[in-house]
């Protein structure tokens, strides 16, 4: 049976542990943004954004929950699902994106789901997805391994087969196709997931959403104090340019907020506060710069 409100409660006790531990490492406070869609709009639902500004640690740190219902899904939650075009929907998750003000702390994003569709069958179908991955400017292998390892560890108790079949659908999702780059060292990623049934495959959604901290506050701790200049500041922005190009051209998060009617101000939270493009950028070779790109954003096993 689909029980929606325990999902929902999950959601927000997610959301307000996570804010939570980031508040503490920064100091600074999440302003909460609760919203509500206007009754004559076609998706109705409410949710709330939690977003961090200028902190000491978090230049922007977002995260957000929603629960929305619609009447016809939109094309980015069907093109796996034909089936299913058209059909009314209910859909809840939690979505995060950090953007650190240290060039040597990695940014990260998590999202987690559950997306329930009715077609006219009146079969209802449910489904879970999310993951988490690293986006660092600067390269550090032990902060990647401890990434994967933990995520694995939470995959772990699901199948054996779960950590390497999701790390892989993480290194194919976030890629940038029009610069032939990944976007960053990866992390896992799931989609349209319901193989374990409803109970079985909320566990394992939950299970990956509970690691997110162990996974990444380790590695804010170790690289928040490094010193850096004006160099690293130039490259961190340029970077940042890329993670834009993903989420606006390639992500169907963003793709199905805005296909479906959603709050254009809370989808698009996941855009760093400063970014910077730059024509036919030189790298110095041999550099920490050139090594992110030759030895970072490549698809490898890091465990």
């Amino acid at each position: 049976m689909i029980d929606s409100s325990s999902v929902r409660s999950y959601l927000l006790g997610l959301q307000q542990r996570i804010t939570g531990s980031i508040a503490a490492i920064d100091g600074g406070v999440f302003a909460s943004d609760p919203w509500e869609k206007e009754p004559d709009e076609p998706l109705q639902g409410n949710g709330i954004t939690m977003i961090l500004e200028q902190g000491e640690v978090f230049e922007r740190a977002g995260c957000g929950f929603s629960h929305v219902r619609g009447p016809k899904l939109p094309p980015s939650a069907t093109q796996h699902r034909p089936e299913l075009a058209g059909a009314p929907f209910e859909a809840m998750g939690v979505s995060l994106v950090f953007h650190p003000r240290n060039p040597y702390v990695p940014t990260v994003h998590m999202n987690v789901r559950m997306l329930v569709a009715t077609p006219a069958s009146g079969a209802k179908a449910c489904w879970f997805g999310g993951g988490m991955d690293l986006t660092p400017y600067y390269g550090f292998e032990e902060d990647a391994v401890h990434f994967h390892q933990t995520c694995k560890a939470a995959l772990t108790p699901f199948g054996e087969d779960k950590y390497p079949r999701f790390k892989k659908w993480c290194d194919e999702y976030f890629y940038l196709k029009h610069r032939n780059e990944q976007r960053g060292v990866g992390g896992v990623f799931f989609d349209d997931f319901q193989e374990l049934g409803f109970e079985g495959s909320l566990d394992m959604m939950r299970s990956v959403a509970d690691s997110f901290l162990a996974a990444y506050l380790p590695i804010v701790e170790r690289r928040k104090d490094t010193p850096y200049g004006e160099r690293e500041r130039d490259f961190q922005l340029y970077r940042r340019g890329r993670y834009v190009e993903f989420n606006l051209v390639w992500d169907r998060g963003t793709h199905f907020g805005l296909q479906s009617g959603g709050r254009t101000e809370s989808i698009l939270m996941s855009m760093p506060p400063l970014a910077s493009w730059s024509y036919q950028r030189p790298v110095e070779a041999d550099s920490a710069e050139a090594r992110l790109t030759s030895e970072f954003l490549v698809r490898r096993d890091w465990l």
